[in-house]
């Protein structure tokens, strides 16, 4: 499955003259490209999709999204698949070796 999922934005970076952003899923932490929202801020929570921030929401909303999730047992699910995704795309975007 492929769920967007919301998350609190607790750190904006530059990666390489990317904007990034370290976003809390509940109790899960993980790297997001921001380049979609260029003016989201800290303290400010998104919807994550596949690694990418592409939509601002309200704090209230994200809580009743995240709890539903878990509740659903698909919180932790998603979580994974966000790892494997972010992981797939730096690896298939590393020099191949000769």
């Amino acid at each position: 499955m492929c769920l967007a999922v919301p998350g609190c934005v607790e750190e904006i970076y530059d990666e390489a003259g990317t904007r990034m952003g370290r976003v809390r899923f509940g109790s899960v932490v993980r790297d997001v490209c921001l380049a979609y929202l260029p003016d989201l801020q800290v303290g400010e929570y998104t919807i994550v999709h596949v690694g990418f921030a592409i939509s601002r929401i309200d704090e209230e909303s994200a809580q009743k999204t995240l709890q539903t999730f878990d509740e659903l047992g698909l919180l932790e699910e998603e979580l994974e698949e966000m790892q494997r995704t972010s992981s797939d795309t730096r690896s298939s975007s590393a020099p191949t070796p000769r």
